[in-house]
């Protein structure tokens, strides 16, 4: 009878070992998942009831998963070609609207009739830039980024990207604030970052209820930081900005509001990075950049100067 329990005991022992096995291999199995993110179903060699239905029901989870995925993938790819063909089919009846005010501003108009057309002329310029802005974002989103990375010299193209804003500073009445470094060479596509900086200016002459300050720093990475108090009413969050299609104030804004998402695109494109601060009613919104590691001792050692352009509308 001693001997029957033993051997009740040891089996009993036994298979508690062996359902520990499986565990064991069930938790290298999703562990494996995660960390070579592959898709194989998990498997089980023993024979358990309550085993069987989990590992069941961790693969329907799975395979759930995957199905939400694919449609991700499908409904952002269907959207990627709704903005490219909307840009597209805006353009042609655009360029009919403008051909026809350039045929009318020619004729003999009244001052009041030319007062209009100027007016219609300033909308659709506005509507020109944004499907411009269409256009350049569908193109980002479908097309595999083809980089020309080089050494840049990421101070002189933030003060030559400035210097060639200087109209549109003074249109709109902004000073700038820019705390000039010595040379920070970043190694990225110089295409691509005049296009992040143009932007960030453009954001800031949009949205800007004062000075705009400008920063160029050195922290793992080559970092510009554009400040400018927020005009109206700061209706911002600071997290959501650089999400395609968000404005502040949707009853205001004539933005379609995708000039900082294709910040962070371009951004991303190239190593780097984008993120925004909320401080009060001062926004921060930095783009960092991989940068030539060589230079970075020589940078931090030397000071910085400051110049500062204002500007008065007429």
């Amino acid at each position: 009878m001693v001997g029957i329990l033993v051997a009740a005991i040891i089996i009993l022992l036994a298979y508690i070992a062996y359902v520990q096995v499986q565990i064991r291999c069930i938790s290298k199995q999703l562990d494996k998942r995660l960390k070579e993110h592959t898709r194989q179903p998990i498997s089980i060699e023993l024979f358990n009831s309550n085993l069987n239905k989990l590992a069941a029901n961790i693969n329907k989870s799975f395979k759930t998963e995957e199905e939400l995925r694919l449609n991700v993938i499908r409904n952002e790819k269907e959207f990627k070609e709704l903005i490219a063909n909307i840009s597209h089919d805006l353009r042609t009846p655009l360029t009919a609207i403008k051909g026809y005010q350039q045929l009318m501003d020619k004729g003999e108009l009244s001052d009041k009739q030319r007062k209009n057309l100027s007016i219609a002329n300033k909308h659709a310029e506005e509507l020109g830039q944004l499907i411009e802005h269409f256009f350049e974002y569908s193109y980002i989103l479908n097309m595999q980024p083809k980089l020309q990375m080089e050494r840049i010299n990421l101070t002189n193209l933030v003060t030559e990207c400035i210097i060639a804003s200087v109209t549109i500073f003074e249109d709109n009445g902004i000073s700038v604030n820019f705390e000039e470094t010595p040379p920070i060479f970043i190694c990225a596509d110089r295409e691509k970052v005049t296009r992040i900086i143009q932007n960030l200016i453009r954001n800031c002459v949009q949205h800007s209820g004062g000075e705009i300050k400008v920063k160029l720093s050195v922290d793992t990475k080559a970092v510009i930081s554009f400040q400018n108090p927020i005009k109206e009413s700061p209706h911002i969050e600071a997290d959501k900005i650089f999400e395609r299609f968000y404005t502040g104030d949707k009853a205001r804004s004539h933005s379609t509001g995708l000039g900082l998402s294709i910040v962070k695109l371009l951004a991303e494109q190239m190593g780097g990075s984008a993120y925004a601060e909320l401080n009060g009613e001062m926004l921060d919104i930095r783009v960092t950049l991989p940068m030539i590691r060589e230079k970075r001792k020589e940078i931090r050692g030397l000071g910085a100067c400051f110049f500062t352009l204002t500007f008065k509308k007429n």
